[in-house]
């Protein structure tokens, strides 16, 4: 039951985790640190990728110069980044060919190597030669060299408007359809808050989590925890640094997500239609809600994890499976944000855990039914419940335990001890 003594230790760690140096510089830099990550990466795998180097080679005479003149219009042609030659070689001469510049293939002189056959027109397979398969090639030659083939295969048949038309490929347009907003156009806005929300949840519970861990370990090593016992139950002390470690998590959160609310407001940005972004008061909430019984849930654990160990080193070994439980949650969103409404996506963001994440994410992007947010509070529910009672064990009688190392059969043990 919350009592003074707990509200003490919650003001205690509130005053310790705001007041601290590194948690105001982490929690103001780390947008401005995840958008600078993110352009340095771009930078230098752009800066590192120097230049592509192509041959492409028909068995068609008259293809050579036709692919030279439509690729000479693309970007990746002007910048230099694509280097392309262009030759004309029967299936004979190809594969002769094939084997001279076979060294030059290994050591990656030539990049890839495309040869366009005379059943190109027939089945459009082309034949791809490298040493590394490169997504990036094949995606950005694959509409050109269906351009020409397509010119090619209907020259004389069809007029230039007609060919241009048959060789372009499909726009589509997108609206999306909801039972609140009825049929609105389509905008890949909330598709980019979806990866934003998921890394936010990632670093929030990881960066408080293991301040969390990192507080317990320190007051149990130095021994300050031994006096602080002397006038407080375990139970109160840990309850108020969950607490107070819950409440500096939702406000650092409150700080990261002020940008997205701002912009999805449109007071000071106004972004354009297909970029636009619906982020609404009952979603900020539910994002919140869902977040707080994260951050108890996981602050619970590591606190747990933090009470059994003297040391840094040595809770790494119980570190790391309370990661993992931030950590494949995390993975799975990235690639459940593809197709949110799949049965896979539904189940996973109603599992123990894995819902702090997933669910939000889920909710980001479509439509999800009140019940589905509904059970998935009530499975945090039930697992706070469950992960309070298993930490209030093990913190009870880990956080006065020095010296050796406990071994896990030894710490199972502790669950049997009664209160």
């Amino acid at each position: 039951m919350f009592n003074k003594r707990i509200l003490a230790v919650v003001k205690r760690e509130l005053r310790e985790k705001l007041s601290s140096k590194s948690f105001i510089i982490m929690t103001m830099l780390m947008p401005v640190l995840m958008i600078g990550f993110a352009a340095l990466i771009t930078f230098f795998s752009e800066m590192g990728a120097g230049t592509t180097h192509i041959q492409i080679i028909s068995a068609n005479p008259g293809l050579s110069s036709t692919f030279q003149t439509e690729l000479d219009r693309y970007d990746f042609v002007k910048d230099k980044s694509f280097k392309i030659e262009y030759k004309t070689l029967t299936r004979e001469q190809f594969k002769e060919y094939l084997g001279l510049v076979k060294p030059e293939i290994l050591n990656e002189k030539i990049n890839a190597l495309i040869y366009v056959s005379d059943s190109s027109f027939v089945n459009k397979q082309i034949e791809y030669y490298a040493k590394t398969i490169n997504i990036s090639v094949r995606e950005r030659l694959n509409k050109p060299i269906n351009k020409v083939l397509v010119q090619s295969f209907f020259n004389g048949k069809l007029s230039p408007d007609e060919l241009h038309f048959a060789s372009e490929g499909v726009d589509f347009k997108g609206f999306t359809v909801s039972e609140k907003s009825g049929v609105q156009d389509q905008s890949y806005g909330n598709l980019i808050l979806s990866y934003v929300v998921t890394i936010l949840l990632f670093m929030g519970l990881i960066q408080i989590g293991s301040l969390t861990m990192q507080s317990v370990i320190e007051e149990k090593a130095n021994r300050i925890v031994e006096i602080i016992l002397s006038s407080i139950k375990p139970k109160e002390l840990l309850a108020g640094k969950i607490i107070g470690a819950t409440i500096t998590g939702l406000f650092q959160m409150l700080i990261w997500l002020a940008p997205i609310i701002i912009i999805a407001s449109g007071s000071l940005i106004m972004l354009p239609k297909e970029a636009a972004i619906t982020f609404t008061v009952f979603q900020l909430s539910y994002i919140l809600i869902n977040f707080l019984f994260g951050l108890l849930i996981f602050n619970g654990l590591f606190a747990m994890i933090g009470s059994i160990f003297d040391n840094p080193q040595d809770a790494q070994s119980g570190f790391m499976p309370v990661m993992l439980l931030i950590m494949i949650p995390y993975f799975i969103s990235f690639s459940l944000i593809r197709n949110p409404s799949s049965e896979f996506a539904v189940i996973c963001s109603l599992l123990p855990i894995a819902n702090i994440i997933i669910m939000p994410v889920r909710f980001t992007i479509l439509e999800v039914p009140i019940w589905h947010l509904a059970l998935s509070i009530l499975i945090n529910v039930v697992t706070l419940y469950f992960v309070a009672a298993l930490a209030g064990k093990i913190y009870r009688i880990g956080i006065l335990k020095t010296g050796k190392k406990p071994k896990w059969s030894e710490v199972i043990k502790w669950l049997k001890y009664k209160d």
